[in-house]
This record gives structure tokens, sequence and C-alpha cells, in this order.
């Protein structure tokens, strides 16, 4: 859990090395990363979120982390996760500093195997959205998100979310998305 004992940056660190990471390696899943992003601004957290586009290949619409596929061209997965944060909200990867890591995931209706990778970046940020991939950009307070009341544990609308979902503001967050911020929140903030 995050005290205010050691500088935020050096705690997530620390809590985040200590610990096993899952690691899936299944054939046929195709390797992507994304960017858990958190900044501190006036002595609170903020975590950013987008809104998927109508116009992308997977995820139409949904909330998500900066992130995508892993290109040939990347020297690793990192890279991958820092090259898709610049590329959809203009995040520099020189303005990043990379915290560590959560568990792998993977995606049952693209066949993806997703790492994710938490880095800090500076407040104030000027993020460029790049609105061909993202509808929306969402700086997610850290303490709403903590809130009981925010994460529901099932369903909403009629829709089963085996893992639970989380409601922030008009923004239901859902699937992968859900499954690693809770895990982020729990190790660091629970």
């Amino acid at each position: 859990m995050l005290t205010s004992e050691a500088p935020w940056r050096q705690g997530i660190k620390e809590l985040l090395s200590r610990r096993q990471r899952q690691v899936i390696t299944a054939e046929g899943l195709k390797p992507s990363a994304v960017l858990v992003l958190i900044y501190e601004k006036m002595g609170e957290y903020y975590m950013v979120l987008t809104k998927r586009t109508q116009d992308v290949e997977h995820h139409k619409g949904q909330m998500s982390f900066p992130g995508g596929a892993y290109d040939e061209r990347d020297s690793d997965l990192e890279t991958t996760a820092l090259r898709e944060a610049f590329e959809e909200i203009g995040v520099r990867g020189e303005d990043v500093e990379i915290l560590g890591n959560l568990d792998d995931q993977a995606t049952l209706t693209s066949n993806f195997v997703i790492t994710p990778y938490v880095g800090a970046i500076p407040y104030p940020y000027e993020f460029r959205v790049n609105r061909r991939e993202v509808e929306e950009l969402i700086e997610a307070p850290v303490a709403v998100l903590l809130n009981p009341d925010c994460f529901r544990p099932q369903g909403s609308k009629g829709r089963f979310h085996p893992h639970g979902y989380y409601r922030c503001g008009e923004y239901n967050i859902t699937g992968i998305t859900a499954i690693i911020l809770k895990q982020f929140l729990e190790l660091v903030f629970g």
C-alpha cells in the first residue's frame, strides 16, 4: 500500500518490484501493451483513461488505457506501450517514468495478451489527443475510483461483467481495463 513515508513514485516502484508478476505465454495470442498512467495534482492522484472511437479496429467505444499491439519495430513491449501512448494521447516517452508492471491479461474476443506498464507523468501535462483513435481523454481522480460505490461487482444495464466494473461519472470501465485498474488500485492503494 502506498504510504506518505516515501515519495509516491518510489513507493509504487517498490510495491510493484516486490511481487511476482503473472506472465501469460499462450500460443496464438498476439502481444500488446498498455500504459497505466498516474500523476499527482495538489496532493491528489489521477489516472489517465481514454474512450475509444468507433473507428478503431478493436474494442470500439470502450474505456481503455492507452496502448495497442506490439509492432516488429518495437524493441520490447515497454516500447509498444510508450509508442501507443504517444500516438493516442501525445504523451512523450521521455516524460514517462516507468514504475513497474502489473499482471498480463488475455482478451477472449480479440486474442491479445496485454502487458500493463505503470508510468508516472508530470503535472500539468499537455495531452494531444488523436481523434481518429480516441473520442475522449478522461483524467479520473483515484479518490473517486476508490469509493466503494464506484465499483460494481456484477453487471450493468442487463450486461454481465464477470470481474465487475467501475462507474466513474458517466463512464463504465469494463472488461480487461477494469481488471487492470482493480489490480492497480488494490496493490497501490488497498
